[in-house]
């Protein structure tokens, strides 16, 4: 009996020992798991913040900084994102690093930075923050002299020659013969508007059998002042000149009073300007503007951010154009289609063609700012009024 009992014993123990064993079987593979590759979160497509920092200019300067900001506030009012501008004391990259430095500080994820005055800013902090994502609009590689892009950097470039073309070209065929270029400083991306500007009214004046002359200068700032009226004045009270292509952000202030004063006309940039100048100058006063994709270039760029593709841009500089031979609006580059002056001589539907016509090389557009281009109508060069 003792033995049957010992038997017994031995058998409940010996099983109990083996649902032990099954036990802990079972639950290793879960101990094995491989532990999550920790990732930035802008990378994984997970929670993140977005600064937004201002140029020389602020948010209110109806161009540059203005759209940049409503785009940042818009996609991240829309998303729940959480998000903020910094705007430097003054115009210098000691500053704008400064305010680098504070989004940072803040516990900001994703930089954004507008204008060409940022590439020095990028060589001091790219490499001091990687783990912070920077995206930077107009800096090229002219901008950052030597320096090669990290992976948390990426830069938007656009052809605005492009833009500058269509400008100048509807200029023209709209009936205006006396032309002038009001640039702001000559970097890169105003040259490239300016003789952009310049190859269109060439095209249109081949065309049309119109002899045009363009009036050439830099204001050497991007803002309006008296100094740089008076000489739009002279412009447009002496010379003769209908219409100012004022590229140069606020630099529009002064065309648009020097205008003002004798029903001239303007024509915008960057963004539409239409309603700012002709709310601030007088209606009817803006011609067209010759825009670029600052606002969907934000939204593109943070919704690739918030899908955790960052990887298919850091490092890049990319230059954004045309898109669409068949819808001008879908393009980085153009003229509005709301409130250009469409007449008889140039339509919408002339400029869907010009548009087709420029994407499907067609119509080719010199982007050398070496010199200006050769063209046969008159353009007199002025230099920097200031």
């Amino acid at each position: 009996m003792k033995k049957f009992l010992a038997l017994i014993l031995a058998l409940v123990m010996s099983l109990s020992l083996v649902a032990c064993g099954g036990s802990k079987t079972e639950e290793k593979p879960a101990e094995e798991k491989p532990a999550e590759t920790e990732q930035p979160a802008e990378e994984a497509g997970a929670d993140f913040s977005v600064a937004m920092i201002t140029d020389y200019g602020d948010i209110t300067d109806q161009s540059f900084n203005q759209t940049t900001y409503e785009a940042c506030k818009a996609y991240c009012d829309a998303n729940g994102v959480e998000f903020s501008y910094f705007k430097p004391a003054g115009d210098s990259t000691a500053e704008r690093v400064a305010m680098v430095e504070s989004a940072v500080d803040e516990g900001y994820t994703v930089v954004v930075m507008p204008g060409y005055a940022f590439g020095e800013t990028i060589t001091q902090v790219a490499d001091e923050y990687p783990d912070i994502t920077f995206i930077a609009l107009d800096v090229g590689e002219g901008d950052l002299g030597d320096y090669t892009l990290p992976g948390n950097v990426y830069c938007a470039v656009y052809q605005e020659e492009l833009c500058g073309y269509m400008a100048g070209y509807a200029a023209v065929k709209l009936g205006y013969a006396h032309l002038g270029f009001l640039g702001g400083m000559a970097v890169p991306a105003v040259v490239r508007y300016g003789y952009g500007f310049v190859q269109g009214a060439d095209a249109a004046a081949a065309e049309t059998g119109t002899a045009v002359t363009v009036e050439y200068a830099y204001g050497n700032q991007f803002y309006g002042d008296a100094d740089i009226t008076a000489y739009m004045d002279n412009w447009y009270q002496n010379l003769g000149v209908e219409v100012v292509f004022a590229c140069g952000g606020g630099i529009y202030s002064s065309a648009a009073e020097a205008a003002a004063k004798v029903d001239g006309k303007v024509i915008g940039v960057d963004v539409d300007q239409a309603g700012i100048i002709d709310g601030g100058y007088g209606e009817g006063m803006t011609v067209t503007s010759a825009m670029k994709g600052l606002a969907p270039t934000v939204e593109h760029m943070l919704s690739e951010v918030a899908a955790g593709n960052w990887g298919s841009y850091g490092g890049k500089i990319e230059t954004l154009g045309l898109v669409s031979g068949d819808d001008p609006e879908a393009n980085y580059v153009q003229i509005p289609m709301s409130s250009t002056q469409w007449g008889d001589g140039f339509s919408q539907d002339d400029y869907k063609a010009l548009v087709k016509d420029m994407f499907d090389g067609k119509i080719t557009v010199s982007n050398d700012i070496s010199a200006m281009p050769g063209v046969a109508i008159t353009v007199n060069e002025y230099g920097n009024i200031k």
